[in-house]
């Protein structure tokens, strides 16, 4: 979401879904902040009224999720970072417009990378640079992503399914490297949020082992030719040997 301070004095409930691995908002919370609404569940009916596209495909953005309440856990409204900038489009207020023009920058950030790739590693970098990483790290992190680019290419050629299956051949990698599973490290580095990805809080020599795992992983599938997952499986786990 766009570093925009609006949400300053309004508190936003949010929920991990492990289902998709994503963070979800409470959407009534999100209305209140940028409306003022004193009923945003009314507001929330009056929109999808307006915005007929919206309100058919509302279950699929809006899942019901439980979310904790002074009164404990409650089934709510939620939606993540798509779905929010989705509904955002269709409120008609002063708060949301930029939103609306950060929106509007990023998609035309994405046409302009669709026609010249390089312009995402260019711009990638300068995020990283920004948060304060030396290039030194940025250059391994941006190869680190290469090298795990071409490891799930190669899973998928050889009928590994996306998902539980990638996570589960990631875990064995890691263990293999460095005897730890993704969320044992997590944890190791004191990481709390489901969303932060470790691989941003690695040093040098961790993503450096990391792509010499993956890398090996893939060399051993080629080289085996291993196809479908339990002899992927199999290649993950001889990485360590």
């Amino acid at each position: 979401m766009p570093n925009i301070k609006l949400f300053e004095q309004k508190q936003i409930r949010s929920v991990w879904n492990e289902a998709d691995k994503k963070l979800y908002f409470v959407v009534e919370d999100v209305v209140a902040a940028l409306t003022d609404s004193s009923d945003p569940k009314q507001y929330v009916k009056r929109m999808k009224q307006r915005d007929l596209e919206l309100a058919k495909g509302w279950v699929q953005i809006v899942p019901t999720l439980s979310v904790k309440t002074p009164g404990g856990k409650q089934k709510m409204s939620c939606a993540n970072a798509q779905g929010l900038l989705r509904i955002i489009q269709s409120i008609p207020s002063p708060k949301a417009e930029p939103f609306k023009l950060w929106l509007a920058k990023v998609g035309q950030e994405r046409l302009e990378e669709i026609e010249n790739p390089e312009l995402a590693q260019t711009r990638m970098r300068e995020i990283y640079k920004a948060k304060g990483y030396s290039d030194e790290w940025i250059e391994k992190r941006v190869r680190g992503i290469a090298v795990r680019d071409e490891l799930t290419n190669e899973w998928k050629k050889r009928g590994v399914k996306e998902g539980i299956e990638y996570a589960i051949l990631t875990s064995e990698i890691s263990k293999a490297t460095f005897g730890l599973t993704p969320s044992q490290y997590k944890s190791y580095k004191g990481l709390t949020k489901q969303q932060e990805n470790l691989r941003d809080h690695m040093t040098d020599l961790e993503l450096i082992f990391t792509m010499l795992g993956e890398a090996a992983t893939t060399e051993i599938a080629r080289n085996k030719d291993a196809q479908g997952f339990p002899k992927n499986e199999k290649a993950a786990v001889e990485e360590e040997l």
